[in-house]
């Protein structure tokens, strides 16, 4: 019992920076794991993969219809949601118009009538012409487009994030609503 020393306060020190470490080490290693979970499962350019929606074929011109696209950016939990619906609008020959489903104010789906050329919102009112441009209602904005191209005969989008106005969009003659 002679030959014991005791723990001196740089002991303690030490021991209690080296407690800290693993303790920091072991809280980091699912923080790391969720902020590298899409480059290690091969995701990382989800958000920019092109989806193809349909036949060019399949879209008679001068009509508007619904298309259906499997989100090129899921996770084992999101089920039936990766489905994900759109407007696809031919103009004229390989000129299209991809609208997201939702509506630019609440994000509620939103529905063609061809009857009277508008889309139209349920929960609000909202109109949109044929163009996806605002025709009444609260949405300030005109419903969001998805980029498109025209790939082997076939009508893509990029679809891995909902098209949105950015950060930098403002309203023609306003001040951004969250400047």
């Amino acid at each position: 019992m002679a030959n014991e020393t005791p723990l001196s306060r740089r002991g303690l020190m030490k021991l209690g920076i080296l407690f800290n470490g693993l303790v920091a080490a072991a809280l980091a290693m699912p923080i790391g794991r969720y902020l590298l979970s899409s480059i290690a499962r091969g995701r990382a350019n989800g958000y920019l993969a092109w989806v193809p929606l349909g036949p060019v074929s399949g879209f008679p011109e001068g009509e508007t219809r619904l298309a259906t696209f499997r989100n090129p950016y899921v996770m084992p939990t999101d089920g039936k949601t990766v489905d994900t619906a759109c407007w696809v609008r031919r103009i004229e020959g390989d000129e299209f118009q991809v609208f997201a489903i939702n509506c630019a104010h609440l994000g509620c789906p939103v529905r063609w009538f061809p009857q009277s050329g508008l889309f139209m919102c349920p929960c609000h009112g909202g109109a949109y012409y044929r163009d996806g441009t605002r025709a009444s209602g609260p949405p300030e904005r005109g419903l969001f487009e998805y980029p498109c191209k025209i790939e082997n005969g076939f009508v893509t989008i990029q679809a891995g994030e909902l098209p949105t106005p950015g950060p930098n969009a403002a309203l023609p003659g306003k001040e951004p609503p969250c400047a």
